[in-house]
């Protein structure tokens, strides 16, 4: 796999371990769980060949675990989980947050809650993924309704990660992490990676990790190298030493906070159809992005003006865009396989909030575009 170009008919979970691959990953932990094991699989075959390391954990706490100690010494790390394993990682992904390490969670959603529905479509971790760690915190999670986009956007997550020195989630769905479809491998250099920003400061010379430049960043030193420094969980002053200083403890929780939202705008991934012109405007993601867009298609056939938001940034939400691009929308239709988690967000941007509709489907199966004009009938007094 490793260096192959081209066009390739490929499955959306190798897309993602091909992207990581692509943005230098070079260590994985992790735990096999359905729907995303075959990340873990094909990531034990390709990383040797690329001078990195992969390690089958005995649970998930301890695989996101090892991922921060391979970060913090110098390698792009990742893990690969679903809903439950995801559940057990929240303790070290909030380590990670606090600790400011970068590294990438890809978790692929099937139906839950608990053991759920392993082998099915689901896309209920929407808010796990930003509410699943206690207490004030940001988070970057990015999602995909291709193969194509699943390679770029892990692409993107790695780069999201060193730049904002942040874990990073990729919240893919079962259709989307197992469905067959062309991918075209970019050329090396062709999509741009960001690399670990080292610090400058010599060996001997005192070092802040957590000092930010005037841009906000935070160069890194390699953890085991020529500088000594402490990471912890624990609210903590510039050398990383906890502290309960109340100007220092505030500072550094707007800093994590601020950090993501505050640039929530350059963070915004998404796509859009036909929305110059729409009244009825389509908002989706993941896998039932697609059905809502073969409707707008069939609706467009028969003149009526619809359009696809379809968001491929999910937090930092996206306000000021969904706000931007619904101005002008007679009706919003939020199409989602959970109970609402993104339809929330939406009718406290949208500017006509009451016009703001919920099209879902939750038991397991794929949302097709007929349940989608099944709802929109409904709502547009045309009947069932």
């Amino acid at each position: 796999m490793n260096g192959e170009k081209g066009i390739l008919f490929t499955q959306g979970n190798e897309a993602c371990v091909r992207g990581a691959l692509y943005a230098g990953l070079r260590f994985f932990a992790g735990y096999p769980i359905t729907p995303s094991t075959e990340v873990a699989e094909l990531l034990s075959e390709e990383l040797p060949h690329v001078g990195g390391r992969f390690i089958q954990m005995e649970d998930e706490i301890s695989s996101l675990c090892a991922v921060c100690a391979a970060s913090v010494a110098g390698d792009k790390a990742m893990t690969a989980t679903s809903g439950p394993g995801f559940s057990l990682m929240q303790e070290a992904l909030g380590y990670a947050i606090m600790g400011e390490i970068p590294c990438v969670v890809t978790s692929v959603q099937r139906g839950g809650p608990s053991t759920g529905l392993p082998t099915k479509v689901a896309q209920g971790y929407v808010n796990q993924a930003r509410w699943g760690v206690p207490g004030d915190h940001a988070i970057i999670v990015l999602t995909a309704s291709s193969v194509q986009d699943v390679f770029a956007m892990t692409v993107e997550g790695f780069n999201m990660a060193e730049t904002y020195r942040t874990p990073v989630i990729l919240l893919f769905d079962e259709v989307v992490g197992h469905m067959r479809e062309r991918l075209d491998m970019p050329e090396p250099g062709e999509l741009p990676v960001v690399e670990r920003l080292r610090t400058s400061v010599k060996a001997g010379v005192n070092y802040y990790p957590y000092l930010p430049r005037e841009d906000g960043r935070l160069p890194m030193s390699d953890f085991g190298g020529v500088h000594r420094y402490n990471v912890t969980g624990l609210y903590h002053d510039i050398w990383g030493f906890p502290t309960e200083q109340p100007e220092t403890v505030n500072k550094l929780l707007y800093h994590l906070v601020d950090k993501i939202e505050a640039k929530a705008a350059e963070i915004a991934r998404w796509k859009e159809y036909f929305l110059d012109d729409a009244q009825q405007v389509f908002v989706s993601y993941g896998s039932a992005a697609r059905s809502a867009l073969h409707l707008v298609h069939t609706l467009r056939g028969k003149g009526i003006r619809a359009g696809l938001l379809e968001l491929q940034t999910l937090w930092p939400f996206p306000a000021e865009l969904v706000r931007d691009r619904t101005e002008g929308a007679r009706n919003v239709y939020v199409v989602e396989m959970n109970m609402g988690h993104i339809m929330a967000q939406v009718r406290q941007a949208a500017w006509k909030p009451d016009r703001v509709f919920l099209v879902n489907r939750v038991d397991g199966q794929l949302i097709t575009p007929t349940d989608i004009g099944k709802v929109m009938r409904v709502i547009e007094g045309r009947g069932f």
